[in-house]
C-alpha cells in the first residue's frame, strides 16, 4: 500500500514554527538542551517500528536481533560512562525511573527521606500529589535558613527519627553541589538504602564538573538524557549488581511496556557523544556560564538563592527585587522578550507552586549554540530589562529585537 500523498500541511508548519522559535529564542530552562543532528536521526529512525518488550535476548516479540545489539550498546556505554555496575536504559522519563526504582525495592507504605519541592526537589521525591507521596511515607529534609544549602543535621535528624527504608538526594532546583559522601554515611547508620536522582547533572558528572554518586556509593542513581547530557527525551538507571534484577522486572514489566527503541538508540549515541574529550569542555562551560549569568543577575540587584552556583542553574528570589512581581508574571513577560525560563519556588515561599516567587535559569542550551559569559552578561542585562519594563509594551519589543540580533549569531539549527 502507498504511502498517503497529502502532506499534512499544518502539522509541519508547527514544526517549522517551533523550529523558528528555537533558533531566535533564548533557551533558558535548566531542564532543556539542544540535541545534536546524530541524535535526532537516531530519534527518527526505522526503529520506532519495533515492539520489543522485555531485555536483550529475553523478548516476546522475534525479529529483535538488531535492537538487542542497540541495548547492550545503550547499556553498556551507560555504565562505561558513569562507572556503574548495571544500568537499565528503557525508562521513558525520569519520573518513571524513580517509580520504577520504588516499586523495586519498598513497599506501599515504607518510609523514605527526600528533599522538600520548594526547598529544590522534584515531584516524585514524595510530593503530596505525586504517586511517590501517595503510595509511600515521604518525609522531607530541606536547606539551612542561614546559607539555603541542604542540612545535613535536620537529614541525620529525620534519618534518625523516621528510620527510612531509602533516602533520596538530587535536586530539580538546587544550584550548589550535591556530596553523596553524608547521604552514604547517614543511610548506613540507619540501613537505608540510597538513591540519587541525577537528572538535572548526569552531563555535568559525565563530565568531571559534579562528584560522581555512583563513585561516592550510591546504590542506585535515576537520571534523564536530556537535560545537562543532551540527549533524547527519556530516563535511565544505574545500579549495584545485587539489584539489576529488581530494577530490571520494575521497569518491565512492572511499570512499562515496550522501549522505545529509537530512543534507546538515541541514548546510546548521547553515551557516546558524552564520552568524548571535548564533551568535558562542554561541561565546563555550562558551568562558567552559569556562574557568569548569576553574576550579572546580582549585578542588576536579584537575589541569588543561596548567594550563586555551582552547577548549570540559578535560582532567583523576586521578592526583594520587587514585592509585587510572582515569577509567573516574570516568566510571561521574558516570554513576550523572547527569553524563555520557568518560574519556580524558593525556600518557604509563600505562593503557591503555579504562582512562586522565583525564577529558575539554567546555560545548557544557551552553551551548546557556542554562547560564553560575554553573552551571559548581555542575557543578565536583557532580563533585568525585561522584568523593569514588563509593562511597557516598546521596552518589551526592544529586548526582544536584541534578543533576535544574539540569536542570529548563535543559532542552534540553521540548516533546519
Amino acid at each position: 500500500m502507498p504511502w498517503p500523498e497529502p502532506h499534512d500541511h499544518d502539522l509541519f508548519t508547527l514544526i517549522d514554527r517551533e523550529v523558528d522559535r528555537q533558533n531566535r529564542t533564548v533557551q533558558l530552562i535548566a531542564s532543556e538542551n539542544f540535541t545534536s543532528p546524530a541524535v535526532l536521526r537516531a530519534t527518527g529512525s526505522v526503529l520506532t517500528n519495533k515492539y520489543s518488550e522485555g531485555y536483550p535476548g529475553k523478548r516476546y516479540y522475534g525479529g529483535n536481533e538488531v535492537i538487542d545489539s542497540v541495548e547492550d550498546l545503550a547499556r553498556d556505554r551507560a555504565t562505561a560512562l558513569f562507572g556503574a555496575e548495571h544500568a537499565n536504559v528503557q525508562p521513558h522519563a525520569g519520573a518513571n525511573a524513580n517509580m520504577a526504582v520504588y516499586l523495586a525495592t519498598l513497599e506501599v507504605g515504607d518510609t523514605v527521606l527526600g528533599l522538600r519541592l520548594d526547598q529544590g526537589g522534584h515531584l516524585t521525591h514524595g510530593s503530596p500529589v505525586n504517586a511517590s507521596g501517595r503510595l509511600y511515607n515521604f518525609v522531607s529534609y530541606g536547606v539551612t535558613t542561614s546559607d539555603e544549602r541542604i542540612d545535613f543535621d535536620q537529614v541525620r535528624e529525620a534519618a534518625l527519627a523516621h528510620r527510612p527504608k531509602m533516602i533520596v538526594a538530587g535536586a530539580t532546583a538546587y544550584s550548589r553541589i550535591i556530596d553523596s559522601r553524608p547521604f552514604r554515611a547517614i543511610a548506613d547508620e540507619v540501613g537505608a538504602l540510597f538513591m540519587f536522582d541525577a537528572a538535572h547533572i548526569a552531563g555535568l558528572i559525565a563530565g568531571g564538573q559534579h562528584p560522581n554518586p555512583v563513585e561516592q556509593g550510591a546504590d542506585i542513581m535515576t537520571f534523564t538524557t536530556h537535560k545537562t547530557l543532551r540527549g533524547p527525551r527519556g530516563g535511565a538507571i544505574l545500579c549495584t549488581k545485587a539489584l539489576a534484577e529488581r530494577i530490571d522486572k520494575a521497569v518491565f514489566p512492572g511499570l512499562q511496556g515496550g522501549p522505545l527503541d529509537h530512543v534507546v538508540a538515541a541514548k546510546a549515541v548521547a553515551f557516546f557523544e558524552a564520552a568524548q574529550p571535548e564533551f568535558k569542555d562542554y561541561a565546563a562551560r555550562i558551568v562558567a556560564n552559569a556562574a557568569a549569568l548569576a553574576e550579572s543577575l546580582a549585578g542588576h540587584g536579584l537575589r541569588l538563592v543561596s548567594g550563586g552556583t555551582d552547577n548549570h542553574l540559578v535560582l532567583v528570589d523576586l521578592r526583594s527585587f520587587d514585592a509585587d512581581l510572582s515569577g509567573k508574571k516574570a516568566r510571561l513577560a521574558l516570554d513576550r522578550a523572547g527569553i524563555s525560563l520557568n518560574e519556580n519556588t524558593v525556600p518557604d515561599d509563600p505562593r503557591p507552586p503555579y504562582i512562586t516567587s522565583g525564577l529558575r535559569i539554567g546555560t545548557p542550551a544557551v552553551t551548546t549554540q557556542g554562547m560564553g559569559e560575554a553573552e551571559m552578561a548581555t542575557i543578565g542585562a536583557l532580563i533585568h530589562r525585561t522584568l523593569v519594563g514588563r509593562d511597557d509594551e516598546h521596552e518589551i519589543a526592544a529586548v526582544r529585537a536584541a534578543v533576535n540580533e544574539l540569536c542570529e549569531a548563535f543559532t542552534p539549527y540553521p540548516d533546519a
